[in-house]
């Protein structure tokens, strides 16, 4: 078995596991889902969407970014936050498929 490997990706996912793993952030990441991708939303969309104050999505929308979940794109004074594809995310599907491999290997489909 490739513990090390696995133990890796555990790793390289734990700022985003940590980042999604909270329900406020987790409300704050669906309304970024449903927010046109070329465009994003800025603090006070969200916070209108996700019925938050705005200095709590400013703190988890700081999380989330330092996690690589979602990006930044400024427009002159304005800030557009968008959900990011690839990156963090695909390290995450990444470590889902070497645990499936490894149940599928060592386990079986009965497992």
């Amino acid at each position: 078995m490739d513990d090390k490997g696995l133990l890796k990706e555990f790793s390289d996912c734990r700022k985003l596991l940590v980042a999604i793993g909270d329900e406020t952030r987790q409300t704050i990441i669906a309304a970024l889902a449903c927010a046109h991708c070329t465009v994003g939303m800025r603090v006070g969309e969200v916070t209108q969407k996700t019925h938050l104050s705005r200095p709590a999505v400013s703190h988890h929308i700081k999380i989330l970014l330092d996690a690589g979940v979602i990006g930044l794109r400024p427009q002159g004074t304005m800030n557009f936050y968008y959900l990011k594809l690839g990156g963090a995310w695909q390290e995450l599907v990444a470590l889902v498929n070497h645990i499936e491999k490894i149940r599928g290997e060592y386990c079986g489909k009965d497992c």
